[in-house]
């Protein structure tokens, strides 16, 4: 059977995960938790990462390691960059840099050395299917996630789904000035966080396929901050957990 690992960065975002799965078996390694159990009777090892790259690639390579999990998604929310991406919004990654990577003159500034790239793509099939399943939640908003959440949403706009380069850096990207720079110097990124693009070239060196998707939880500028923790606990983690239940459901 199939054994996929979901890796969150926060308390609140892994707590979704676990409600819904009726048998976990807990699991200390490297100092983390990692949870065993299954969700619609689908194998899965769900793991709280911490915030930062290495944190994640120190994640994802015991995943792969002791686990043996054959497919890896991240979930958790991000910071918009590109014009249309708002509050509320879910990303799908498609492609993934480090923005803060730069071994200049070495290397070009964003590629990864001795990788002969910056961007990682990623899985192409288990990114389509995260994608309908996202698709789905946001068609019935109610039915997926609850009368309060849909509520919430709405009263911001109707929320989308976007597809394409989401870039990572070790630090929280929270002014005006910052997301601009980020903007001028990749004007496709649509997002911006802090562990996506690590997992995903661990996810390259062991050839396991690797989806990221976030829900929009700030602009990346100087509002940022504000009612970032209650956001996070009362919409972005029920929306999360929405988009792999309707993942699973169909798996």
């Amino acid at each position: 059977m199939p054994r996929i690992g979901i890796i969150s960065a926060l308390h609140e975002e892994l707590a979704a995960v676990l409600q819904r799965l009726p048998d976990e078996q807990r699991e200390s390694v490297a100092g983390r938790d990692f949870w065993c159990g299954h969700w619609h009777g689908h194998a899965l090892v769900a793991v709280l990462a911490r915030v930062g790259k290495v944190a994640a690639a120190t994640t994802a390579t015991v995943l792969i390691e002791r686990f043996g999990v054959d497919r890896i998604v991240f979930t958790g929310v991000a910071g918009g960059l590109a014009a249309g991406v708002r509050v509320g919004d879910i990303v799908l990654a498609r492609e993934l840099l480090q923005h803060d990577m730069d071994a200049s003159p070495l290397f070009p500034r964003h590629e990864v050395p001795l990788y002969g790239r910056a961007r990682f793509a990623a899985d192409a099939a288990l990114s389509d299917a995260l994608a309908h399943a996202a698709q789905t939640v946001l068609a019935q908003p109610e039915a997926a996630w609850g009368t309060a959440v849909a509520r919430e949403l709405a009263l911001l706009h109707t929320a989308r789904l976007h597809q394409g380069l989401v870039v990572t850096g070790d630090r929280f990207v929270a002014t005006a000035l910052e997301s601009a720079a980020l903007r001028r110097e990749l004007p496709d990124a649509l997002a911006v966080e802090m562990e996506g693009a690590a997992v995903a070239q661990v996810c390259h060196d062991y050839g396991i396929p690797f989806a990221a998707v976030r829900t929009i939880s700030d602009r990346a500028d100087d509002s940022a901050h504000l009612d970032f923790s209650r956001f996070v606990r009362q919409v972005a983690s029920p929306v999360s957990a929405a988009v792999l239940e309707a993942y699973f459901q169909k798996l």
